[in-house]
């Protein structure tokens, strides 16, 4: 055989069978492609912080960063004094601590929801429609002004038949106030609470679609979360997941998934001293959750905890504890966002969610280093573990744990090839560009 010629190899089928083939899995392939899209590549907020209607203002977002820093001069004047509540080694305290300050300093909120459901609470008509054109005004400035937090939003009242029509009034004095000083933002985010039934997601889909009709948006233009705060909302009646239906009731529009932790736990029975985000009966409607959310694209949050830390040092100090465990325990489960109900919370979700990061980068570069370049080491990682890799450090770079300089130099990658790695082409995952 002559040299560059190849040994022919022998097959039996012809080729009509694998276009045979190929016709049958079409409408797979396209539902493949419809149903899990992947996740979207965009910026996931590490945490929401819900604010009621009537306290949201224009210094928002610099009080609550100034109260959570004077809980630090308070509680906590410097990285050793954290570190021994926290449990953090001195290195990475000096890091972290200083990591949590520039971030309060800087972007002290990540994600707002101006509250009109639990926190507002039902009011006078006039009074909930002159607030939620208010609050239209203040989010609209702050984007003018580029003040605004990445993402901001509502959450409005649920859509049972009580509050149906408050909410859907609600939402629309809200959108309209947008829409009428300057458009939607970006990061624009609405969530809708208590929901039951799928046909309740399906209710809101249609009633974006009504708005973005009369106001000649793009259709699809405005998504929203579900907040998932009632045993419906994970087990049908037939013993069927709700929750997985209530993703394709949203027609594409369904953004996020929401535990609610009081609700949720209120509605199986648990007494409130055990009403926890780390409950067993927590932990099951969050695996549901992020089953059913899986590779659709829709993202999943945990919940939040109602041990404020408030009073006196040694009380903050628990509180802090409390917190920082909730946060790490919900990381490593991959829930990389949660709720928080109070300034004194920031300065734990950060340190939690900087610590996490940093702990795990060099180590989480290198491998993925080592497979872009194809070189050994002492794991074997897969396609699928590059991608969660490279995800795990764009989601650090994000929120301010990571610096690009510094992820840069310890692996020679760039945030265009984390991105092709972390979101690479339906059934392509090597990254490739």
């Amino acid at each position: 055989m002559g040299q560059g010629q190849r040994e022919r190899v022998a097959t039996s089928l012809t080729g009509a069978v694998g276009e045979e083939i190929g016709g049958f899995l079409a409408p797979v392939d396209a539902e493949l492609e419809r149903r899990y899209p992947g996740d979207p590549g965009t910026r996931q907020p590490v945490h929401t912080v819900y604010v009621p209607g009537d306290d949201f203002a224009a210094d928002t977002l610099r009080v609550w960063g100034d109260r959570a820093l004077a809980a630090l001069d308070e509680h906590a004047p410097d990285a050793a004094s954290f570190a021994a509540v926290l449990g953090l080694d001195g290195a990475l305290a000096e890091d972290v601590y200083g990591r949590v300050r520039a971030k309060l300093e800087r972007e002290p909120v990540e994600d707002l929801r101006v509250d009109f459901e639990d926190g507002y609470g039902n009011r006078p008509d006039a009074e909930e429609d002159e607030t939620a054109a208010r609050a239209a005004r203040l989010i609209a400035a702050a984007h003018a002004a580029g003040t605004a937090a990445p993402y901001m939003g509502v959450r409005v009242k649920c859509m049972e038949a009580a509050v149906r029509d408050r909410g859907i009034r609600t939402l629309d004095i809200f959108l309209t106030g947008l829409m009428d000083t300057g458009g939607l933002p970006d990061g624009l985010v609405l969530t809708l609470p208590k929901v039951t039934y799928a046909e309740q997601v399906t209710a809101m889909a249609r009633l974006l679609d009504a708005f973005e009709k009369t106001r000649g948006l793009e259709p699809g233009r405005i998504g929203f979360e579900i907040q998932i705060e009632t045993s419906q909302a994970v087990l049908a009646a037939d013993g069927t997941a709700t929750v997985a239906r209530m993703l394709q009731a949203a027609q594409g529009r369904a953004t996020g998934l929401h535990y609610g932790t009081f609700d949720y736990s209120a509605c199986l029975g648990v007494s409130a001293a055990h009403q926890a985000s780390d409950h067993p009966a927590a932990d099951h409607a969050k695996a549901v959750m992020q089953v059913a959310a899986a590779g659709t694209g829709v993202r999943v949050s945990d919940g939040s905890t109602n041990v404020l830390p408030v009073g006196p040092t040694e009380q903050v100090h628990d509180a802090w504890r409390l917190h920082y465990g909730l946060t790490r325990r919900a990381l490593a489960r991959a829930y990389y966002q949660g709720w928080d109900m109070h300034p004194g919370h920031l300065p734990t979700r950060y340190a939690a969610v900087f610590a996490f990061y940093r702990e795990g980068f060099a180590r989480a570069a290198d491998r993925l280093a080592r497979y872009a370049g194809r070189a050994g080491g002492d794991v074997m990682d897969e396609p699928a573990t590059a991608k969660a890799l490279a995800g795990y450090l764009l989601r650090g770079l994000d929120c301010g744990a990571l610096d690009i300089t510094e992820l840069a130099g310890l692996s020679g990658l760039s945030r265009a090839v984390l991105e092709q790695f972390a979101s690479p082409r339906h059934g392509d995952l090597t990254g490739s560009a």
